[in-house]
């Protein structure tokens, strides 16, 4: 199944360039995992599903640790029926979204709550969109029911739900949702933004 993700990191500051650079080093320990290719545009990162939202997290959190105000955001696919299959995409721990929907949710709840803090306090909106599932709306109540009682679960908002806290938790919430909702081999995408040291906060 083909997993992966486009991410475009904003750092508002002069030095941009600089901070979008150096948070690619972030990237480096999972290079042997992943195809990642950068244009002027985005990154892609393609591989194993369960690894995606860590190296985002990792991306994130080197650029945020400037302490500018950044921005990333990020749309994420697994099981597209448009992209052929890549070996390179086959989960490594054999996390999945198999089992009823009470047993995800608890398997959810257990992996947020055993994540390691970060020390870095992010925002971030979201939608998930399990496409061409039959029950597609049990999935997505299911999901919300899951990051209601997440230590990171801020609000419900019109078109996506609001999460904010410390830069581990909230990755690992976002990685949960995206594996463990949705049918087992059935395409499933996420818009993701995420926002750190913003000089709006709310």
């Amino acid at each position: 199944m083909f997993s992966g993700a486009q991410i475009s990191l904003y750092p508002m500051s002069d030095d941009f360039v600089g901070i979008i650079l150096g948070a690619l080093h972030a990237l480096d320990p999972y290079r042997p995992g992943f195809r990642i290719e950068t244009d002027d545009v985005s990154t892609l990162i393609v591989g194993p599903p369960e690894q995606l939202f860590p190296a985002m997290r990792d991306l994130f959190v080197a650029a945020a640790r400037t302490g500018t105000h950044c921005v990333l955001h990020a749309t994420i696919s697994r099981g597209c029926p448009g992209e052929p299959d890549d070996p390179i995409c086959t989960p490594l721990s054999g996390a999945g979204i198999r089992g009823d929907l009470a047993e995800r949710i608890a398997l959810a709840r257990d992996a947020v709550a055993a994540a390691d803090l970060t020390g870095q306090t992010v925002a971030a909106q979201f939608s998930l969109y399990p496409l061409g599932a039959v029950q597609h709306m049990d999935e997505i109540y299911g999901c919300i029911d899951f990051l209601k009682a997440s230590s990171v679960f801020d609000r419900s908002k019109n078109f996506c739900t609001k999460l904010k806290g410390d830069a581990g938790p909230l990755f690992a919430t976002l990685g949960e949702a995206f594996l463990r909702f949705g049918a087992p081999e059935g395409h499933v995408a996420m818009d993701l933004t995420v926002s750190a040291n913003s000089p709006s906060k709310i």
